[in-house]
């Protein structure tokens, strides 16, 4: 089929973007989102995400890719990659809604011999045992018989400009033995950094989950540190330098642990563990920690303005960044919300600027309006992400009166500058 590739890629985030312009440069692909708007941005040649090479989707443009939210565009192709969004629920369960309802729009385009292959991060056993059955009913096909699948987690890091798609190396699979060859051929044509192929899709999907999972669980450990250390009166940081000093300590730092992975993905694995009966002691332990440094940031800050003698209730706050992480606009899961909600509680009147977020999104996603430019003054400010943007503020100018508080929960600014740190 090598040669008559006709490539859909369904979603065109973060992931399916930039997958979407590499095929494009060979292949006849379709980039395809339910999104009018984000359609029309990037037909206009903008990216919102900023994690677009917009050369090389101009590029891919001129050759072999279309985008598109038309659902009947989606006829006649016979390789279907899905990279929509698979969030966590409010009682932090799995949301497979945009994944199910992606499987059974494809599934009524779905012929013989098509290969449908997921990147949607997933529980093991996920895409045969949720997926595949939607698959085969919207189609009328059977599984393994008319149609295969394949699965090839996403490893794209948000914000990197060094680790890319083409330069990370790509976990492959398929429902068969030469399914398997045919989705890791595919990948080998725009992946530099070569591809595994993993024996089976369920190997690949939880090799996906324990990725970001492993990741949690040892940023839990150090936030956990950084509790336990400020009881003690120690800097976390200063106890980190000092022992990454050992060639196999493993460098870490606290923080605010959000994002559409990290914050996400260990449910995942969670949820499946006990669907089987096992009730996972490591991996929720370490969400909890993660999932309260928010409010441990906040308390701590109210603490710091008890002592140096401030009214707390109608005190005016400042939290720079609201984003998962630096340098990035997305917002999704972000945990700088636990900080707002919190200081909000206290009484606090809180404002939020963030220069790579777009305030629509901000107020749909979170109800809140974003400061367009920074002309108050304030009693706290808490810088919550690291964008680039922040080393050079000017800070005095920001702080109402000398004995206003700086909190760097980013170990970000200069020690002289701020009154505590996580």
């Amino acid at each position: 089929m090598a040669s008559s590739y006709k490539i859909v890629i369904i979603g065109l985030g973060y992931v399916g973007l930039p997958l979407a312009i590499e095929f494009g440069k060979q292949y006849d692909v379709l980039g395809f989102d339910i999104d009018p708007k984000r359609v029309t941005e990037l037909l206009n040649g903008k990216d919102s995400t900023n994690e677009a090479d917009l050369a090389g989707m101009k590029d891919a443009m001129k050759k072999g890719l279309k985008i598109s939210n038309n659902v009947n565009d989606l006829k006649g192709y016979n390789i279907y990659i899905i990279t929509v969004p698979t969030p966590i629920n409010k009682f932090k369960a799995p949301d497979l809604r945009p994944l199910l309802k992606a499987s059974e729009m494809i599934g009524q385009f779905l012929k013989k011999g098509d290969i449908v292959i997921y990147e949607s991060t997933v529980y093991p056993g996920c895409t045969e045992e949720d997926c595949v059955p939607v698959l085969e009913q919207s189609s009328g096909l059977q599984f393994n018989i008319d149609f295969y699948c394949g699965y090839s987690p996403e490893r794209i890091n948000p914000g990197d400009r060094i680790n890319t798609l083409t330069t990370i190396k790509k976990v492959t699979s398929g429902s068969t033995p030469e399914i398997a060859d045919e989705v890791d051929a595919l990948y080998k044509k725009i992946i530099t950094a070569g591809t595994h192929k993993a024996p089976s899709i369920k190997v690949a999907e939880a090799s996906k989950a324990i990725e970001n999972a492993q990741r949690d669980v040892n940023i839990s450990f150090v936030n956990e540190l950084a509790l336990i250390f400020d009881r003690m009166g120690i800097d976390t940081n200063d106890v980190i330098e000092a022992a990454a000093t050992k060639w196999n300590f493993l460098k870490y730092k606290p923080g605010l642990v959000g994002g559409h992975c990290i914050g996400v993905d260990p449910y995942y694995l969670a949820y499946k563990a006990e669907a089987l009966g096992y009730h996972p002691q490591v991996i929720l332990s370490g969400r909890r920690v993660n999932d309260n440094m928010g409010m441990f940031v906040a308390n701590k800050v109210i603490k710091l303005m008890i002592r140096k003698g401030y009214k707390i209730d109608g005190a005016r706050a400042l939290i720079l960044g609201f984003t998962f992480k630096e340098n990035c606009p997305d917002i999704r899961n972000s945990r700088v919300i636990d900080i707002y909600n919190e200081l909000m509680q206290f009484g606090l009147m809180v404002d939020v600027f963030d220069p790579y977020v777009e305030p629509a999104d901000m107020k749909t996603q979170y109800g809140i309006e974003l400061l367009e430019a920074l002309d108050r003054k304030y009693d706290v400010i808490i810088l919550a992400v690291a964008h680039d943007k922040f080393k050079d503020l000017d800070y005095a100018r920001l702080k109402n009166g000398p004995k206003a508080i700086i909190y760097d929960t980013k170990a970000f600014l200069d020690r002289e500058l701020v009154d505590g740190r996580l």
